[in-house]
């Protein structure tokens, strides 16, 4: 499994990317702004200035809505670093964006995926990743993780190459149930990624190894 890091603080991309297994980052407009990054010029540079951090992709979402707006502004994002994967919604427009991506050599992120059907579209569009959101079909009382494996299943049945990243993640066990239903790909929060390294027995262990050391050196 991948993980990407869900945030656009450059703060908590560079820890990620210090420990060694980062793979990604994902970013939105409200992630954009809850970083205090306002007008259009500063909000390019900030993409680039993640890219420089990160080796792998880094996925930048458009926010217009018709498929006219959503090339013009894909072409512009894709232009500013290898590593950008544009970032479309699940809409009838934004599948004709991701196709058109596809056909002209730009990776792609569907984004706002609820559905298998809406899985199913993007991938026969050629989109590079899926994002369905665990965390928020959690919040409306259905399982997130479910849909994750079903559209895994769909994917390797008809041998679809678009990979599949768990988004919306909530807590470190969604990082764990969707890594045990095969997602290629989680992306979530610092604090998700850094929860699985917590275990009381190791806490334990360590500690006790510290007391049998001073036993012995003093």
């Amino acid at each position: 499994m991948k993980f990407f890091i869900d945030t656009a603080n450059l703060a908590q991309i560079k820890e990620a990317q210090e420990l060694g297994i980062l793979d990604g980052v994902t970013t939105n407009p409200s992630l954009m702004a809850k970083e205090g990054i306002k007008g259009q010029k500063n909000i390019l540079q900030h993409y680039v200035n993640i890219c420089n951090i990160v080796d792998g992709d880094v996925s930048a979402e458009v926010i217009s809505t018709d498929f006219e707006g959503m090339i013009k502004e894909g072409k512009k994002l894709a232009a500013l670093h290898p590593q950008i994967v544009v970032k479309v919604p699940v809409t009838k427009d934004g599948i004709k964006a991701i196709k058109y991506f596809t056909d002209n050599g730009i990776k792609t992120n569907c984004t706002l995926v609820f559905s298998v059907g809406q899985a199913l579209l993007a991938a026969k569009a050629g989109a590079t990743y899926v994002s369905p959101f665990v965390g928020r079909l959690d919040d409306n009382s259905t399982d997130g993780v479910e849909l994750v494996e079903r559209i895994i299943d769909v994917y390797n049945y008809y041998e679809f190459e678009t990979q599949v990243i768990a988004a919306s993640i909530r807590h470190t066990m969604h990082i764990v149930k969707c890594m045990e239903v095969g997602a290629d790909v989680a992306t979530c929060p610092l604090s998700a990624i850094l929860g699985l390294l917590n275990h009381p027995l190791t806490d334990i262990g360590i500690a006790q190894f510290i007391a049998d050391y001073k036993k012995v050196n003093g």
